[in-house]
């Protein structure tokens, strides 16, 4: 069974350990976000350290430094996710394209709106969009 440990981090802390991850060739399992119970953003960078998962959490914070860098797509793809779910800011991340949300949903509604949006209409407008 693998275990889990948790580590909380500053933001600063981000590209440092993802370089000394990268350079012992560990892999970036995933990049996860959540609003904890005291409504603040809680940041993780979850990396495999056998046997172990290593969870490095930034806790309060909406703009972090992107690792796309050094972890390439593994990366790129949770944080422009992120960011269009919750307007998480990666600094450097290339955001001018969307992945899954409407080209016009931020400009009309304001960031993050998916988790507001009830799924049927965005599948209701998206079906609307394809007819045309």
């Amino acid at each position: 069974m693998q275990e889990y440990k948790r580590i909380d981090i500053s933001k600063d802390q981000i590209v440092p350990i993802a370089e000394r991850m990268r350079k012992e060739n560990r892999y970036l399992v995933m990049i996860h976000a959540f609003i904890n119970t005291e409504g603040q953003m809680d940041i993780s960078w979850d990396y495999a350290v056998n046997p172990a998962v290593e969870s490095y959490h930034v806790v309060g914070e909406t703009t972090v430094p992107s690792i796309g860098e050094i972890y390439d797509v593994a990366a790129i793809w949770p944080e422009r996710e992120l960011n269009e779910l919750f307007n998480i800011q990666f600094e450097g991340l290339d955001t001018s394209k969307r992945l899954f949300l409407p080209e016009d949903m931020l400009e009309t509604q304001g960031r993050g709106q998916i988790m507001v949006t009830p799924l049927s209409e965005l599948v209701e407008k998206n079906r609307k969009e394809a007819e045309q």
